[in-house]
């Protein structure tokens, strides 16, 4: 064989802050594809970040289990997924 080998999905050897930034995104997702009504409440009320407090805590401990207190810390990745989609493009997180 000739050449460095390849893992078989690009996805599984990928830089740290490509995963954080992916896991941040699915995450959040996730929130708005299990509570749309809420979603949709505190888009119209200005309350998100109240409506999905608990939610928002609970995705968040997760985020740090998988890719660190520091990394989760230090980059805005969290904070960008919560307001590109939960929030609709608004700076509300």
């Amino acid at each position: 064989m000739t050449g460095p080998l390849r893992p078989v999905n690009p996805f599984m050897v990928q830089d740290p802050k490509q995963k954080a930034r992916r896991l941040a995104r699915a995450l959040v997702s996730d929130l708005v594809v299990y509570h749309p009504e809420k979603r949709q409440q505190g888009l119209r009320d200005g309350t998100l970040p109240q409506l999905f407090k608990e939610e928002i805590e609970k995705s968040w401990q997760e985020y740090v289990e998988q890719v660190g207190g520091e990394l989760a810390k230090s980059t805005p990745f969290w904070a960008e997924a919560l307001n590109e989609i939960l929030a609709g493009g608004n700076k509300v997180f």
